[in-house]
């Protein structure tokens, strides 16, 4: 047995048909643990469980939309018990984050950031999290963002409001059910990589590291959170970042 092995558990991510989400799905698989791959885009979800499958490991398809309560209560209701919870679907909604500065943004364009990072998270743990504690013994991981930790951007209010409330809600869900063996922990992610390369480079600058941040990175720090190994870890937010000041 590994330091890591997560053999005979079922870990959900979600939002794991790409990007983080993909990564994290990946190195869970690698540790032993059955993946439950979820995305709104079944094409999508099918592509990393099969890529998981030639890997050899093991993976499923969990498709919903983490908005809606009962698509989710009933997909996990049939997918069986879930040890493992990665609350990664984000990204400022149900499409790509636009910048908006919040005097000038609509009450719509708030919707969409805080369903998705603060309601999907809500969803998820209200659909797994009590047979964790049935059980004695679960994990559940926030993917969140320096943006819910601190002011980190211009035009990003809404999405932090998501991330931070995201945060609290899982602190505080740590302090419920830690007698029954269950641990809830965040990762504040920093700058990762963007389609233009340009702006990549540049960004990776202001990094202490000097590079921008990968799937690979955040899927080592769920690892350990998801494993043995972080038992006396709970109630916390870790900055996955590179060395940038989050908080």
């Amino acid at each position: 047995m590994t330091q890591f092995d997560l053999t005979g558990r079922t870990a959900l991510v979600t939002g794991a048909g790409q990007n983080v989400g993909r990564g994290i799905a990946h190195a869970l698989a690698a540790q032993g643990a059955t993946v439950l791959v979820n995305d709104v885009r079944p094409d999508r979800a099918i592509t990393v469980v099969d890529e998981i499958g030639a890997s050899g490991g093991l993976a499923r398809s969990a498709v919903f939309d983490v908005t809606d309560l009962d698509s989710v209560m009933t997909v996990l209701d049939q997918v069986g018990p879930v040890d493992i919870l990665v609350n990664n679907a984000g990204n400022g909604g149900s499409g790509p984050m636009t910048p908006q500065p919040f005097v000038a943004m609509p009450p719509s364009a708030w919707e969409g950031p805080i369903r998705v990072n603060l309601y999907g998270v809500l969803h998820c743990c209200h659909a797994v999290v009590p047979g964790m504690c049935d059980r004695g013994w679960g994990r559940v991981i926030t993917i969140s963002s320096g943006a819910g930790t601190a002011g980190v951007a211009i035009g990003v209010s809404a999405y932090s409001a998501g991330k931070g409330a995201g945060i609290a809600f899982t602190r505080t869900l740590a302090l419920e059910v830690a007698r029954q063996g269950v641990t809830a922990n965040s990762l504040a992610i920093g700058l990762m990589a963007v389609p233009d390369p340009t702006v990549t480079e540049r960004l990776a600058r202001s990094i202490p590291v000097g590079r921008i941040g990968t799937p690979e990175d955040v899927a080592a720090a769920c690892v350990w959170l998801a494993s043995e190994s972080s038992n006396w870890v709970t109630g916390q937010t870790i900055g996955i970042n590179g060395g940038s000041v989050t908080s």
